[in-house]
């Protein structure tokens, strides 16, 4: 029996409205535990063989997979270091992230009959799995403006395809408390605020009217992670933004980062990604150049 998925939270880069991003081969996607969350999430393996777990849907896939998941439906990474793909690239965004009705206009009708759909779990085939995953590995390359007409392209493409298949029958979204809901976002607003300062489990304990004792089982239990280590790892992807877009060098990324220390933000780094940030540095550029 699967244990209660874990509610992830979905930070967009600056200047962002939704979130995407690249996995290169030789660098795990990491976020595969039983988790849901409150966006919308597209999902495109580049070649490989791997697993399915969305919902109440157990299946497989062979050379690559091209998936798009409903807000609040549990499921699990699709990659790991055993699935043999070229890259994976994740996009997700808040199904109203252009506005509440922006959906409801005529042009917008097949998209959001593709989104309801979505809700249920949706994997395509065939040409389209092709042709639109090439589109949306060119998102993580494109200027924001760029990604932003981008993802409405592709969502046009997937709501007139006729290769896919529902996953599940039966909606299996996650029920969740708006008082956790809230709360969570709260946490996680303050972190997004003051993650390059430090911050003491006293003062965020302080922040949601939590002691310190209760603050961290709650945590725990919401999140599948203690504060200390999820705060590491929002610094270490952060960190990763900068080694890839800016030439800061990779001292002055740890401090813009939030680590004081050095040596603890190459550990931290290395811990999270597998790999050095002079190491991911050097990849990003060979996958840019190779495009």
């Amino acid at each position: 029996m699967l244990n209660k998925p874990a509610l992830e939270q979905i930070v967009p880069t600056v200047g962002s409205s939704f979130l995407v991003r690249r996995y290169s081969q030789s660098c795990e996607n990491i976020l595969a535990n039983w988790h849901f969350h409150p966006e919308v999430e597209l999902v495109y393996v580049q070649g490989g063989t791997g697993k399915r777990h969305i919902g109440k849907h157990l299946s497989y896939f062979n050379d690559g997979d091209l998936i798009l998941m409903g807000a609040y439906l549990p499921h699990y990474g699709f990659t790991d270091r055993l699935t043999g793909n070229s890259s994976e690239t994740v996009v997700q965004f808040k199904q109203d992230f252009l506005g509440e009705s922006f959906f409801d206009i005529p042009e917008m009708n097949g998209v959001k009959q593709l989104l309801e759909l979505a809700k249920k779990g949706i994997a395509f085939y065939g040409s389209t799995k092709e042709q639109v995953g090439k589109k949306i590995e060119s998102l993580a390359f494109a200027s924001q403006f760029g990604r932003l007409l981008g993802l409405i392209e592709i969502l046009n493409d997937l709501a007139q395809s006729k290769e896919y298949t529902v996953l599940n029958a039966e909606g299996v979204a996650m029920a969740v408390d708006t008082k956790d809901n809230d709360r969570m976002n709260d946490i996680y607003s303050f972190i997004r605020s003051h993650f390059k300062e430090h911050i003491s489990l006293d003062q965020i304990a302080d922040k949601v009217n939590m002691t310190v004792p209760a603050f961290c089982r709650y945590f725990k239990k919401i999140s599948r992670k203690t504060f200390t280590q999820f705060v590491n790892e929002y610094r270490v992807v952060h960190a990763s933004k900068l080694l890839a877009e800016t030439s800061l060098s990779i001292t002055e990324v740890s401090f813009e980062s939030g680590f004081n220390n050095f040596s603890h933000f190459n550990k931290s780094f290395k811990s999270f990604t597998g790999k050095s940030p002079s190491a991911y540095r050097k990849e990003f550029k060979n996958i840019i150049a190779e495009e």
